[in-house]
């Protein structure tokens, strides 16, 4: 707890910078959304016969995941503040619209007629009868757009929008509980205060409906003006993931290293980096050395000409219960030692990243090459599990050890592919919950022991000692067991489009340097 209440403390800018961010979001398409839904909604009331369809659509845009719907715009309206504006704004629809139908519904027929008796127009009956009487229900749909786009909004800083996100994110890319935390509770903390604010407005709407129309219209103007103002671009656009930002071997470590300092930098999730820069929404981003969307996307990797970045080999990482268990795993799976290369792990994932082929099958396609059993299927029983985290290179490993295991094994395997992240995928691990995944020898170093700085220092930069380190290590305090490499790198890189690269003239990160230094002068 005091070490939670320290990183609060210690980032209370950050976190407050953020909290604004997170809050302009959500007013922002919550003003749009109740005033298109309204509106919608009291459409509907006319012409019922279209009613139901029009709500069932808001309803389906509702079940799209997040980040797919985030994926999906980024083609069309790029990273930042436009893209997660309107994807708040259409979650935010469907509990607006369908309360604003079925409380103008709900006014008891009687009082309409009563008020046709009187001699009143269609437009009075709805501003004197129907949206007063209606007000309770409509409010409810708000105060559930509201709470909900606080939570959604959180996933907006996968595109460089901003918002609490970042610390959630980061967080969990980095194993760091406290920052989580420094995201979550403000978060939930906003959730709280607004619909508390809706509830207060709600009691008393009649009496400030002009206030509110005319704040909201306030607040919507000046987040379309804070909106155009973040969204200005620099000369370079640079996104980053999440992970890449906090680590030592990241662009903390990188700037000191190449003293090198960009101006804004994007936090952005790792699989909408690559669009992004394909999109030119972003010119400049951290990728992995054996992505397939380098050859898909004709990117240009540059070169680490002062030798930061340290080495990532890939290994099967076990629990060391399971390996007591089953000692014949550590021999079936040397049949994958030193079996990738560099080379061969970029070609396999562009295979499913360009190619569409499915995971399963380019796993025991290149088996198979390998001259290795891949006949037997999986039963659906499973004696262990074995998991990956959410990125393409991961699930073809993950299908290959499972391939490997049960045709060289009488065991049945389990996948459960996609974990978000390393503390997923390594609390999952140790807990128990699975029993192997592919990890990398920089992420267990950097990540997951977190070594004192003199001895990272000393040894970041050599393969073979990373590897003995985070072997003896890992197997001392958490009694889990790297295997042998598969033997490709997957190492950080810095990545522009090759068509940039060729006119400014940029191949390592070193020219990177000189040509921001060089317009900024």
């Amino acid at each position: 707890m005091t070490n939670l209440w320290n990183f609060l403390v210690n980032s209370r800018e950050e976190i407050a910078k953020q909290t604004i961010q997170h809050l302009g979001l959500t007013l922002a398409s919550l003003s749009i959304a109740i005033v298109i839904g309204v509106v919608v909604g009291i459409i509907l009331t006319r012409y019922k016969q279209i009613a139901n369809k029009v709500i069932s659509i808001a309803g389906v845009i509702q079940t799209i995941p997040s980040v797919a719907l985030l994926g999906f715009m980024l083609p069309i309206l790029g990273i930042g503040l436009t893209p997660a504006i309107v994807a708040l704004f259409l979650y935010a629809l469907l509990p607006i619209i369908r309360n604003t139908f079925i409380g103008i519904e709900e006014v008891d027929s009687s009082i309409k007629e009563a008020a046709k008796g009187m001699g009143m127009p269609s437009s009075q009956i709805l501003l004197k009868v129907e949206l007063p009487l209606a007000t309770p229900v409509i409010f409810a749909g708000i105060r559930t757009a509201a709470v909900t786009n606080v939570g959604v909004a959180t996933l907006c800083a996968l595109i460089a929008s901003g918002g609490l996100g970042q610390f959630i994110f980061q967080g969990i890319a980095l194993n760091n509980t406290d920052m989580i935390l420094a995201g979550a509770i403000p978060s939930a903390g906003l959730a709280i205060l607004l619909d508390f604010i809706l509830g207060v407005l709600q009691k008393n709407v009649t009496k400030l409906i002009k206030p509110i129309l005319i704040t909201g219209l306030v607040l919507l103007s000046a987040s379309l003006l804070w909106a155009v103002t973040i969204n200005n671009k620099p000369v370079l656009q640079v996104g980053f993931d999440l992970e890449f930002m906090g680590r030592a071997d990241g662009y903390p470590g990188l700037s000191k290293h190449y003293d090198l300092d960009f101006d804004n930098t994007r936090q952005l999730d790792p699989a909408l980096m690559y669009q992004a820069l394909k999109e030119k929404q972003v010119d400049v981003i951290s990728g992995f050395a054996t992505d397939g969307r380098i050859k898909a996307y004709d990117i240009q990797v540059l070169a680490d000409d002062k030798n930061f970045f340290p080495p990532y080999y890939a290994a099967p990482l076990v629990r060391g219960e399971t390996l007591r268990k089953y000692p014949q795993l550590t021999e079936v799976l040397g049949k994958l030692t030193n079996q990738i290369s560099d080379q061969t792990m970029a070609e396999l994932n562009y295979l499913v990243d360009e190619k569409k082929q499915p995971t399963n099958q380019v796993a025991r396609d290149f088996l198979q090459k390998l001259g290795l059993k891949t006949s037997t299927q999986r039963s659906g029983s499973s004696d262990l599990v074995i998991a990956s985290k959410n990125f393409t290179e991961q699930y073809i490993l993950a299908e290959m050890l499972g391939i490997v295991i049960e045709n060289y094994t009488n065991l049945d395997v389990d996948l459960k592919p996609g974990l978000g992240g390393t503390q997923i995928a390594f609390n999952a691990l140790f807990k128990g919950d699975i029993d192997i995944y592919p990890e990398y020898t920089g992420t267990g170093l950097l990540t997951i022991l977190q070594p004192q700085p003199e001895i990272r220092d000393q040894i970041i930069n050599d393969k073979d000692q990373v590897y003995t380190y985070v072997k003896e290590e890992s197997k001392k305090q958490y009694d889990l067991d790297w295997l042998s490499p598969f033997g490709f790198n997957n190492t950080y890189a810095l990545m522009m489009r090759k068509e940039d690269t060729t006119a400014l003239d940029i191949s390592s990160i070193s020219d990177l340097k000189d040509y921001l230094d060089n317009i900024s002068n």
